[in-house]
């Protein structure tokens, strides 16, 4: 029998098979198709703290980057393509300015560096801006990592430690003792004994919950992203506007877009966001796709005349409180959750999957585990 079954091998499941590894944990992961294929393939790699206000997700945020840089240093900043650098928020207006200091407030106190940036220095940091902004911050702690590969080096190194990594098998039910608890997940193809079982299914974690005897109010939330011809660096940030914020933390199920600016090690710029919740439709909009490049033309003047070379959509997670759900089931005993991030999973991976382990062995956790408790979104049998 293994110790631990985690259903999915996107980076939020292989951050939480290298917890269970680590702590000498027998660990089987399950990944319905290949590890890391799923939403992992279609984010930026963010790791950020410059888009959370005061507050839970903010405390994790931070404790996550600090996981990511002992990662880093542990296993070299190459096998994550690590990248520490920075992001800059602008505002498009003087009352924009004015709500992103206040917003910025709240995060200097929690323990975010936070640099203000007058327009005439705009420039200083990112050259090839527009020249109208009336200012914005700067956000040094910001990171960004290839979400792919960091994924497989976290599996990698699960592996090393003992984990078993399954590609191919989507899981359709699991098997429970007397008492409720989870002994069993079946797949397609195999029965895998266990005595606890994570969800770490992303975007589709609410069906598998539902396999697995928990079903969690989580949904998918759609988003395009732009990819340009290769360049020199030219953006050398992550660059978004202050609206971005806001419609993080919305609850619109209608499209709503923010200029996302940033380049990459490779070369392209990666533009966005937008988001809607059209539940699995992944039909391109061409319509959403032509806001997004308007919007960042707005920002980066230059980029009217690069070339585009594709598109892709992907979906977030998405949890009704903007929350992520990380920990014990209070239905189903032995089974736990690590879902919901909506945008914020490869930043709160690594968080998460220590979190959940700790929660999982009673060990003490590094951050409060209350706000982000299954519980608070599902009710316990009567």
């Amino acid at each position: 029998m293994r110790d631990l079954v985690v259903v999915g091998g996107g980076i939020v499941g292989a951050a939480c098979a290298y917890y269970a590894a680590r702590a000498g944990l027998a660990v089987t992961v399950l990944d319905r198709g290949t590890p890391g294929g799923g939403t992992t393939s279609r984010g930026e790699g963010n790791i950020l703290v410059s888009d959370k206000g005061a507050g839970p997700e903010l405390e994790l945020a931070l404790a996550s980057r600090r996981l990511w840089l002992d990662l880093a240093t542990e296993h070299g900043p190459d096998r994550f393509e690590l990248e520490e650098k920075g992001g800059l928020v602008v505002a498009l207006s003087e009352p924009g300015l004015a709500t992103l200091d206040t917003f910025t407030a709240g995060q200097r106190d929690a323990g975010v560096v936070v640099e203000p940036v007058s327009a005439d220095r705009l420039h200083d940091h990112e050259p090839h801006l527009a020249s109208d902004l009336p200012g914005g911050v700067r956000y040094p702690q910001d990171l960004q990592v290839q979400p792919v590969l960091a994924a497989a080096t976290l599996l990698a190194a699960a592996r090393r430690a003992g984990a078993h990594v399954v590609s191919g098998e989507e899981v359709v039910g699991a098997t429970h003792g007397g008492d409720g608890r989870i002994t069993s997940v079946h797949t397609d193809r195999a029965t895998y004994d266990c005595e606890a079982a994570v969800n770490a299914a992303g975007t589709w974690a609410g069906s598998v919950g539902e396999r697995l005897g928990g079903p969690v109010p989580v949904l998918p939330r759609r988003g395009f992203v732009l990819v340009t011809e290769p360049l020199p660096r030219v953006v050398r940030h992550k660059v978004y506007t202050a609206d971005y914020v806001e419609n993080v933390a919305s609850d619109e199920a209608g499209l709503e877009t923010s200029a996302v600016v940033e380049g990459t090690r490779a070369g392209p710029v990666l533009i966005g966001a937008s988001r809607e919740r059209v539940g699995f439709d992944r039909s391109l909009s061409v319509d959403v796709l032509t806001l997004l490049a308007g919007q960042a033309v707005r920002l980066f003047p230059f980029l009217r005349d690069i070339r585009l070379l594709r598109s892709y959509a992907g979906f977030r997670p998405y949890c009704p409180d903007h929350l992520p759900m990380i920990g014990p089931d209070p239905r189903v005993p032995g089974l736990f959750h690590a879902c919901g991030h909506e945008g914020a999973g490869v930043g709160l991976a690594p968080a998460t999957g220590r979190l959940v382990i700790e929660l999982l062995t009673g060990a003490h956790p590094l951050v409060d585990p209350t706000p982000f408790a299954p519980a608070r979104l599902v009710e316990a049998p009567a």
